[in-house]
Order: structure tokens, then sequence, then C-alpha cells
């Protein structure tokens, strides 16, 4: 795709950096450091991603959500297939980048099979399940974005899976006050179990002893991700998909400086240096 515009889309539409930037600076942020020509393949999969996401965010019945992401699949079968893309902002951007990098269908069906059981409001049994859903959102995602950046060695994958679920561990925890006032917890059930966290407290975003335990455990989890990745001898060009680690360690860093309080309203900040964190992991290898 080339240009500023997105080929298929109405006169006005925003193109797909700034709907990745509005709605997902993390990843927008990390994709500027891609090489030009691979940038707008990584914005599609960011918008995919985007797009999924929050399906169990603006539907009021699972029904709703499973009729959007059946439209998603469709999508997807049409793009293997070969089919005419739908009119939609990031579906033929999605479906020129399968197509002109080859991607692997799996990861889509990982990504999109997550969503679907979102949609019931389960909660994990424990931190594998829970490890479990952050690779099939985060990690798959992230092995995708290694496949545009040509980066697919054993090590790059392995540490894909690591930055993938680190990061996404990291981001259930930094969505915490949202998810509780939502009614949804992604707090492991044996954790719950073990630290004595009541669903009152957690369902009213009481920070209480419980809860910081539990949120300290998942962070603990978290870092060992993030800490197996850094022991992956990965390829520079590898860098631009594995930068959430850096926006997961700041985040794991300024948590536990709170105590493992995830409704301190200090994390509610963005992290104004963001980007040159990021600038500086890309000029020295330390992803």
């Amino acid at each position: 795709m080339k240009g500023e515009t997105t080929r298929g889309t109405a006169p006005g539409d925003a193109t797909l950096a700034t709907l990745v930037r509005r709605h997902d600076r993390d990843r927008y942020q990390t994709a500027l450091f891609a090489p030009a020509a691979r940038r707008e393949a990584l914005f599609a999969l960011y918008a995919f991603n985007y797009e999924i996401a929050r399906v169990r965010e603006i539907v009021t019945q699972p029904m709703l959500g499973q009729i959007r992401l059946q439209w998603w699949r469709e999508v997807i079968d049409a793009a293997y297939a070969g089919g005419a893309a739908r009119r939609h902002p990031a579906a033929q951007p999605l479906a020129e980048t399968i197509r002109n990098f080859g991607l692997s269908r799996e990861p889509f069906d990982r990504m999109l099979d997550a969503r679907e059981r979102d949609l019931a409001d389960p909660s994990p049994a424990d931190i594998a399940a829970l490890e479990d859903y952050a690779d099939a959102t985060s990690g798959s995602l992230v092995r995708l974005a290694l496949a545009v950046l040509g980066a697919t060695d054993p090590w790059a994958c392995q540490a894909a899976r690591e930055v993938g679920v680190g990061y996404a561990l990291a981001g259930l925890m930094r969505a915490m006050p949202y998810h509780a006032a939502a009614g949804r917890r992604y707090i492991p059930d044996d954790v719950c179990a073990a630290v004595g966290l009541d669903p009152a407290d957690y369902a009213a975003s009481r920070p209480t002893a419980a809860l910081h335990a539990a949120t300290a455990a998942i962070a603990a989890a978290a870092r060992a991700h993030l800490a197996a990745a850094r022991r992956r001898a990965t390829p520079r060009t590898a860098r631009p998909a594995l930068l959430p680690a850096i926006v997961a360690e700041r985040f794991l860093l300024r948590l536990a400086r709170v105590d493992h309080n995830p409704f301190a309203a200090e994390l509610r900040v963005p992290d104004a240096m963001q980007s040159w964190r990021l600038a500086a992991a890309m000029l020295t290898g330390r992803v």
C-alpha cells in the first residue's frame, strides 16, 4: 500500500497510521522504527488487532460480537483465497499485507479464537491459561510483525512469544481499572484464591493488600517472559517488532514503585519519554 490514503476507503477516512496512532500509541511508536517500506504493512496488522480487540467493548450481546468476528474471519478467508477485499479502512490493506508477505494463517486464527473466548467474559483458571491467552493475542501479533520485517529465524520467533506474553500481561494490568469497572477479571482464579482476593473489592477498585499481591504475581510472570526474550539473540531487523518489551518493562517498573497497586493514579499518566526509550533500545540493541 502506498501513499497517504488507504485504497478502497472513502475520501476523508482516516489512514491506517492515524487509526493506529489514535488507538494503539505503543505499537504506532514502535512501527516508526521499521523500514519505511514495511510500515504500512505493520499498520495494517495493528489496525486489524485493534478492530478485533475492541469487539468485546462495543457489543451488548455475545452473539453480536461473534457476528463481527465472523466478518473478520471472512476477510481473512478472502485474503487467502484470492478473493476481493471488503470495503473497510483496514480490510483491503490487511489482505494486501497477507499476500505481499506470504503471512501464515495460523496466527490470525489464534487471535480471532482468543477474542471470541473474550465474549464469554471468562476468568483464566491459572497463570498458564492467562499466558496462553496472552500468546494467542499479543504473541501472534508479534510473530506476524516479524514476518513482515523478514525476521523469521527460530531465535526471533521464540523471543516474539516471550515479548508478546510479557507485553500482554503488562497491558492487562494497565487496563485493570477499566476491566474492574466493566465487571471483567483477568486475574487467574488460583491467584485470587491464594491471596484471598475479594471479588467485591476488585469490582469496587479498592487497592487491598490481596489485590497488590495478585498484581505482583502477574507482574512477576511478565518480567520472567521479558527476561527470557532478552536472552535470545535476535537480528536487528527484528527489533521494531520486539520493542513493546521496552514499553512493558517501563510499566512494570512504575507498577512496582506504587507497590503493585493497579489503580494508582500515577499509572494513568502516559510515559512522556517513551519514544526516546524506544529509540535508545533500537540504537543499543537492548530489546
